[in-house]
């Protein structure tokens, strides 16, 4: 049976996040020794460490919150491509593949997989290349690193192109040991009333039929 490919980075308190930003950290204030029974853990986090999605509230003041998105997005038919030779993700990079038949998108950059070091940059998404994107039927894409726009960038161009054109955002995918192909994705994010993003457990299998 083919398994499930945990694509999440772990969670620990080794974890890498953005500078000034709130770090992962878990810790285990009651214990069974001390309660008698059982032990209970605590996590304090920022909504955008670790693998994550970004909610048009994050970069928004009026956007939709967590809890306004479709949960169809996130459940269903992916395709990941390799673009780690292009310095951003633009049309003219993607045109280099056949992304045609797919609404969900994971992107391998040329940033290597390492939980616990921030990158000091990051390959953007640029405008055209989300318009391109749309023009598809792409409606939610994914990505290897913390960010789809420049690590300094303060107008985030990226974020308000997918928007613009519709397509949700997943951040901090492991797709270094993943082959180009189609596979069911599962990104669930939690149902956080109030939140700009949300922590999730994304995970894919690969397919051997044709994206629909």
């Amino acid at each position: 049976m083919t398994k499930w490919i945990d694509i999440s980075q772990p969670l620990n308190n080794k974890l890498a996040h953005w500078p000034g930003d709130t770090a992962f950290h878990y810790d285990t204030p009651l214990t069974k020794d001390e309660t008698g029974s059982v032990n209970i853990g605590r996590i304090t986090t920022s909504a955008h460490v670790g693998t994550h999605v970004d909610a048009p509230f994050h970069y928004l003041n009026d956007g939709e919150r967590i809890i306004d998105l479709e949960l169809e997005r996130f459940i269903g038919k992916c395709q990941v491509i390799d673009l780690s030779h292009a310095q951003a993700v633009n049309e003219q990079a993607l045109k280099a593949k056949d992304i045609s038949q797919t609404e969900r998108l994971l992107i391998r950059t040329s940033l290597p997989n390492q939980p616990e070091r921030f990158p000091s940059e990051v390959t953007p998404i640029t405008p055209d290349g989300a318009a391109y994107m749309a023009s598809l039927g792409v409606k939610l894409v994914g990505v290897d690193s913390p960010s789809v726009d420049s690590v300094t960038s303060k107008d985030l161009p990226g974020h308000h192109a997918l928007y613009n054109n519709d397509i949700y955002i997943l951040e901090n995918v492991m797709l270094d040991d993943v082959a180009e192909g189609n596979y069911k994705l599962i990104a669930l994010p939690l149902p956080l009333e109030e939140a700009d993003g949300s922590l999730v457990r994304a995970v894919i299998k690969p397919i051997e039929e044709d994206i629909k």
